[in-house]
């Protein structure tokens, strides 16, 4: 039996860590739902796992989506994740070729070239022992470069990186101990006893010139195994608790557990799978243009999780997705962020009773302006035009009469208000009898798709539009105008609309590509979300959005939203700012 008392540290702190993760992770799965629990039930033994088991592979592992992002912020996370992994996966592999059983203990695979002679041989023994180095270097390689993030984030493309708090300042001190204390025990070992392959055979003959490693080797070792023990310990209470729960996670959601309106067991989940990465520091406009770097999800999920004041946090949010976009581990941290807005207002479901419900006429096609629709008449007024080129009738379901569709008392924590305009809204289109429901508003848009539950196609208009000129309803004359075109928030990042629009705008002008286009596109700071920046700190948002677009010299800037319409206007610029629908009623 190989045993030394210095695997104790090591199998100890292994042992706690699961059965701590075991009990924490069993009691938030029991606080779900009875839907939620017959989901999992469901979906756990269907091809969805194999989905999850992918993607785990792919972001936990070796962190893709970080890669598209930043490729050397990727390359670091991959040298931990799937070099640590692979670690184990060959080292134990390794131990099973020469041990040729499959029940030795844990550690002996973690700590092979201590209890591997090595003049023994066994099949492949220098193919393993390459492959160990080789791996190895990988993770070291990867310890640079977060050691070098820490010291100069620029330099892995980053202009601002997480803050620490003393305790994770130690286990992160602990983290990156474990594998050069590896590498020094392995490289000791292979210069008094031989063996190892290019890295730490070399190592070991280059540390044998001048230490007196035979009395070094030991210790190392017994280093190596407090290490590892002490960082199982510490990671339940660390940012490294991140490592397993995104595992389990990325499962529950591909099995089809959502975060709703409330905080909830899959809301912990979320809570503690956030990596702090840091990625959205930089996507965050309120840092880069109002230098607010304490909101962003990276801090408000670690205020929420050690219990700090956060009431700022909760309010000081653009939710134009950025962030949510570019999060490797997919967190919901829109929905996250409003299960934490309580209700400051005193509106009650008595307080619209006296709205009466618009009875709007029957029709095929329903239209519905929303409320920045009506502060942006030119939009109205051009899709007006545009039905009636493409001779379709239709019934303006809130011309005279208009509710707002909810979404900004959503916003605010105040959905129990909000369900009475949903409820009039909703009979309102019901009995217009319309097989399709076509919005301006990407606000109204997202709302009526998600919090409505319509029984109709619904559609904002860059997409009808998109319809009628593939049905030849409308024909189009390509302008020479230059457009640049700005993605709402809510549309793109939030509703996943990129083609409709893309095809629209390149058939009525000469669309000029951006690096803020699709999931990059940025807010426009006139944002109903935000309920607490001032409005001047607005206007710098919405100035330096605007600026940002306006450097790539177009004729016209084009967004498909009333609400980023009449934000970019209220700021000064040379370059008129027009609603697709405008530019298509230009041109057919």
């Amino acid at each position: 039996m190989y045993y030394d008392p210095f695997v104790l540290p090591f199998s100890i702190g292994l042992n706690v860590l699961l059965i701590y993760l075991v009990i924490k992770y069993i009691r938030w799965i029991r606080t779900f739902s009875p839907k939620d629990r017959r989901t999992i039930r469901r979906n756990i033994f269907s091809l969805k796992t194999l989905k999850a088991g992918k993607e785990v592979f792919l972001e936990s592992l070796v962190h893709h989506k970080i890669f598209r992002t930043n490729p050397f912020l990727g390359y670091m996370h991959m040298c931990f994740g799937l070099g640590w992994f692979l670690l184990i996966v060959v080292g134990k592999i390794e131990s099973l070729v020469y041990h040729t059983s499959i029940f030795n203990p844990p550690y002996f695979a973690i700590f092979f070239r201590y209890f591997h002679p090595a003049q023994e041989t066994f099949p492949y023994c220098n193919t393993f022992a390459f492959l160990m180095d080789l791996i190895l270097l990988m993770i070291l390689s990867g310890l640079t470069l977060a050691l070098l993030k820490r010291l100069y984030s620029r330099a892995l493309g980053l202009k601002k990186t997480t803050k620490h708090r003393p305790f994770d300042l130690l286990i992160l001190t602990v983290l990156w101990l474990i594998f050069p204390f590896r590498f020094l025990a392995e490289s000791f070992t292979s210069g008094v006893r031989g063996g190892g392959s290019f890295l730490t055979h070399s190592a070991g003959n280059f540390f044998d010139s001048f230490l007196p490693i035979e009395s070094l080797a030991y210790p190392a070792w017994w280093a190596y195994s407090i290490a590892l023990g002490l960082f199982f310990l510490l990671l339940p209470f660390s940012r490294y608790m991140h490592i397993p729960t995104e595992m389990v996670y990325i499962f529950l959601k591909n099995w089809g557990i959502k975060q709703g309106k409330r905080f909830t067991a899959i809301s912990q989940f979320q809570l503690y799978a956030c990596s702090r990465c840091g990625i959205c520091i930089d996507r965050c406009q309120l840092g880069s243009s109002l230098g607010q770097l304490d909101t962003q999800p990276v801090y408000f999920l670690k205020k929420i999780r050690h219990g700090k004041d956060h009431s700022v946090q909760d309010l000081n949010c653009l939710m134009c997705g950025r962030c949510e976009a570019a999060c490797p581990v997919d967190l919901k941290l829109n929905a996250l962020r409003l299960t934490q807005r309580p209700d400051y207002t005193r509106i009650t479901r008595s307080t619209f009773e006296y709205i009466p419900t618009p009875s709007p006429a029957r029709n095929k096609v329903a239209y519905f302006a929303g409320c920045m629709g009506h502060l942006t008449p030119s939009v109205i007024q051009a899709m007006e035009r545009i039905f009636q080129k493409a001779g379709v009738d239709y019934t303006f379901i809130d011309r005279e009469k208009g509710i707002c569709c909810g979404r900004p008392m959503m916003l605010a924590g105040n959905h129990r208000a909000a369900s009475v305009l949903v409820e009039k809204n909703k009979a309102s289109i019901q009995q217009s009898g319309a097989d399709i429901l076509v919005t301006s508003c990407p606000i109204c848009y997202k709302t009526f798709r998600e919090e409505y539950h319509l029984d109709i196609q619904v559609m904002h208009h860059t997409e009808y539009l998109d319809l009628l000129i593939r049905n030849k309803q409308l024909i189009p004359h390509p302008s020479d105008q230059k457009t640049v075109f700005h993605n709402p928030c809510e549309l793109g990042r939030g509703c996943d609309v990129y083609a409709a629009p893309a095809h629209v705008l390149q058939a009525v002008s000469q669309r000029i590509a951006t690096a803020y286009d699709d999931k990059n596109s940025l807010c426009c700071g006139g944002s109903l979300a935000n309920l607490y920046i001032r409005p001047e700190q607005r206007t710098q948002i919405s100035s330096d959005a605007l600026h940002a677009y306006l450097a790539y010299h177009p004729d016209v800037l084009v967004t498909a939203c009333p609400l980023c319409k009449k934000t970019f206007t209220k700021t000064e610029n040379a370059v008129p700012v027009k609603d697709i629908a405008e530019m298509v009623a230009e041109n057919c």
